[in-house]
């Protein structure tokens, strides 16, 4: 179980943590299943215990915007802990994935019983809220390049000297994640590869030196 490395249960003691875990369930997923969809009644959260996993929103004809990649300790649906609206966005497993579903009557149970949980899972979800607010601005003020290189960033782990980042990006999956063109991802990727900064492999991505904000 994950939730030692969530960080909306961050403070949390063990025995708290307890309290979810005990009327929660694990669910497994194949590849390309729909785990969430957008519209749908939401009452419970999920926390990744393995695989990878895609947030996305579409609209009516098709066109898609990822959200975020989901890896093991992440989570979402958050939001149907403490409303009854429904799902904000879709998720999908990418590979075949574990998750841990979290109902909101555990959530309840453990404010019942510890009331101080609150004002901890409050204060990391206004993180969670700042972090939104950063990708938000990201996308309003900062160029295609940018916004790229903020992706690889985010998802690169630093190994011998390089950032590693250890899973298949399309130009699509990566032009839905900036909202800009699979075009213009090309071109700049293009750009990356011959400035020596990138080096793009069938199943991953090696960023050999520190990005430029601009291009």
């Amino acid at each position: 179980m994950y939730l030692d490395r969530v960080d909306l249960f961050d403070g949390l003691s063990d025995e708290q943590a307890e309290v979810l875990k005990s009327r929660s369930r694990v669910r497994n997923f194949a590849p390309n299943t729909i785990v969430v969809n957008e519209g749908d009644d939401g009452s419970s959260l999920f926390v990744v215990q393995s695989g990878a996993l895609k947030a996305y929103l579409t609209d009516n004809i098709g066109r898609e915007v990822t959200l975020s990649l989901l890896d093991p300790g992440d989570y979402f649906g958050e939001l149907a802990l403490l409303d009854d609206a429904p799902r904000s966005a879709s998720v999908i497993a990418l590979t075949r994935s574990e998750v841990l579903q979290i109902p909101r009557a555990a959530f309840l149970a453990l404010i019942e019983a510890h009331p101080a949980c609150m004002q901890i899972v409050v204060r990391n979800l206004v993180g969670r809220i700042r972090k939104l607010t950063e990708s938000v601005r990201s996308l309003a003020l900062v160029d295609v390049f940018g916004r790229i290189a903020r992706v690889f960033e985010s998802l690169a782990v630093e190994t011998d000297g390089v950032g590693i980042i250890d899973r298949r990006l399309t130009q699509q999956d990566l032009a839905n994640m900036v909202g800009a063109s699979r075009e213009m991802v090309n071109r700049i990727l293009r750009d990356m590869v011959s400035g020596g900064y990138v080096e793009i492999e069938p199943h991953r991505i090696i960023v050999r030196k520190k990005l430029p904000r601009h291009w």
